[in-house]
């Protein structure tokens, strides 16, 4: 008989073939929102499979009531919601999607930099609010990206991707990242810098590093004193790189000119400081979302997840702890 699996939430059809043209049971989550910690137990029992998303918590309690089950694929790149040490300990494959959300989230870097730069948000609010009466000498006045300085924490496929695309404003590119990229460097010829010393230069800058115990709080209020109060922050990385509090509070006073962020430190909740602010713009966690990538990212999941209930290795193996 073939293998049960359970799909937390709607995706995109072409993942779903994947599944069912391996010969698998698939059942999909009937409402589009995230299941409580007790509906995912009650839908996964005697499932072999679960095609999970970020937003679900695969940890030990979990793992504990679903005994069935044999593989996990995570729609997504990172895999911190999933308890890696009591997978391992139950024999439990996991999955994830890597490098195949590269261009769509470094393309929204770019559209949240730009956004904020030129208060784009703002001035279409006061359009259609019916503010408009003609052009002004000192309307929006916002913020050049030619001849600025990119400072980009986190020099992986997404950090790379961000800064081969400053070329193109004419922007300078300084890094931090424990490990030397020398593809950026030879490219834009971007320069390694001290987390310190490129808060302190850079006019705009961005996140890309994964959420750790290292990474956690990396921005916090002595971080946004460090920079310049024209510049600006842009996360599209994990909310929990940074204090909401001590951003709320440095865009408040100005510190810093301004923030543009689709990822939040206890999501979805937003740091209600940060919702009446101006200089923010404040995206609902969309960095990978467009047709092309969510596709990509579903099948990939659908095929690894097939591949290991088969047997076989997946593509994108999770490494485990032994």
């Amino acid at each position: 008989m073939s293998a049960k699996v359970f799909v937390s939430r709607p995706i995109p059809e072409p993942g779903l073939e994947s599944l069912k043209q391996a010969g698998l049971r698939v059942e999909v989550n009937p409402e589009d929102r995230v299941l409580t910690s007790e509906e995912l137990v009650r839908f996964c029992r005697g499932k072999e499979g679960l095609l999970c998303l970020l937003t679900d918590a695969i940890d030990r309690a979990f793992l504990d009531q679903v005994p069935d089950l044999k593989s996990v694929a995570t729609m997504s790149v990172g895999y911190n919601h999933i308890d890696l040490e009591a997978a391992a300990e139950k024999g439990i494959g996991v999955s994830n999607t890597p490098g195949v959300l590269t261009d769509a989230t470094a393309e929204l870097t770019w559209a949240l930099l730009l956004a904020v730069a030129r208060r784009i948000p703002e001035a279409a609010r006061f359009l259609r609010g019916g503010e408009f009466t003609g052009w002004g000498p000192m309307l929006f006045l916002g913020t050049e990206l030619y001849g600025k300085t990119l400072g980009i924490v986190g020099a992986g496929r997404i950090g790379t991707a961000v800064g081969l695309r400053a070329a193109a404003f004419g922007m300078k590119v300084i890094y931090s990242d424990p490990r030397r990229n020398r593809e950026l460097e030879k490219r834009t010829r971007a320069e390694p810098a001290e987390l310190d010393r490129l808060l302190a230069e850079s006019d705009f800058a961005s996140l890309h590093v994964p959420l750790t115990e290292e990474t956690r709080g990396l921005i916090g209020r002595g971080e946004l004193r460090r920079m310049k109060k024209s510049a600006f922050l842009i996360n599209v990385s994990r909310g929990a790189v940074v204090d909401e509090e001590a951003l709320a509070e440095a865009l408040r006073e100005q510190e810093i000119a301004g923030a543009g962020l689709d990822v939040y430190e206890k999501e979805p909740h937003v740091h209600p400081g940060l919702l009446t602010l101006k200089n923010v713009v404040l995206l609902p966690h969309i960095g990978s979302a467009t047709v092309e990538t969510r596709t990509r990212m579903a099948v990939m999941a659908g095929e690894d997840l097939a591949a290991m209930l088969a047997g076989r290795p997946p593509a994108n193996p999770v490494p485990l702890p032994r």
